[in-house]
């Protein structure tokens, strides 16, 4: 039998969701890993510390700060979509400390006019008018795949969390710029140390499979699971994400 304890685990949330996307996890995990879920910078309950564009490197230097100030010397990361663009810098930045990463819905790239399509001026439009009817549709078809937002059944993501992203605030903006102006970060893939699970979605138009492709290519030790998702797999298939990443993490 293994004497490894498993390091905790520190969940970093996505754009327009907050740490409650994974109670899931939490709740699988409970009596078998320690989850850490912090508020992002200029988010959540953080929204109004934010005055100008918050950038990646920001919300890093942050997220270290508070791993510091808790003592953690040796952890997991779990990062969706810009969770996922924090938990790649960190594991670049201390590869010693980062025991294993996962990466849902994320990227290494910067994102570009051409791929905000439509979205282009979605930061503007969120800060002058703030969170309508219209624009929550398109927040729900960005983090949420056409057959996960066909399924009636699915009040979870139907009315749960499109109440939620009704509910931010217009201050959101700042974050969301720095999502949508963000600097790729590919060149430190390969220093990476930690063993990597990367969840991808074939429906996921934020950030598309070819994107996850090219993270599985530069980090060292990297796995891919893509299934029929969109951009939030650990809300769009739990019962098929959830084991998995719990199996990655502690295997035991």
């Amino acid at each position: 039998m293994s004497l490894h304890t498993p390091a905790p685990v520190v969940c970093l949330h996505s754009l327009f969701l907050d740490p409650r996307m994974f109670d899931g996890l939490a709740d699988a995990a409970q009596g078998r890993l320690d989850i850490i879920a912090p508020e992002l910078l200029g988010q959540v309950s953080r929204v109004n510390e934010a005055t100008g564009t918050i950038s990646m490197d920001d919300v890093t230097d942050d997220v270290l700060q508070s791993l510091d100030q808790l003592g953690l010397t040796r952890y997991s990361l779990v990062g969706q979509s810009m969770g996922g663009d924090v938990a790649i810098r960190i594991a670049a930045r201390r590869p010693q400390a980062v025991e294993k990463l996962v990466l849902l819905g994320s990227s290494a790239r910067e994102q570009s006019q051409k791929d905000l399509g439509n979205f282009f001026d979605l930061p503007d439009r969120i800060e002058r008018d703030g969170f309508t009817p219209e624009i929550v549709d398109g927040v729900m078809t960005i983090m949420f795949g056409e057959s996960t937002l066909a399924q009636t059944e699915r009040e979870d993501i139907h009315t749960l969390w499109r109440g939620r992203i009704a509910a931010l605030s217009p201050a959101l903006a700042h974050a969301v710029r720095g999502v949508f102006e963000r600097e790729g970060c590919l060149e430190l893939l390969p220093s990476i140390a930690a063993p990597a699970l990367i969840v991808s979605g074939t429906e996921d138009i934020g950030r598309p499979p070819s994107w996850s492709d090219e993270m599985f290519d530069g980090i060292p030790h990297a796995v891919l699971l893509r299934h029929k998702h969109g951009h939030s797999p650990i809300l769009e298939l739990p019962d098929l994400v959830i084991p998995a990443i719990l199996q990655f993490l502690d295997p035991q």
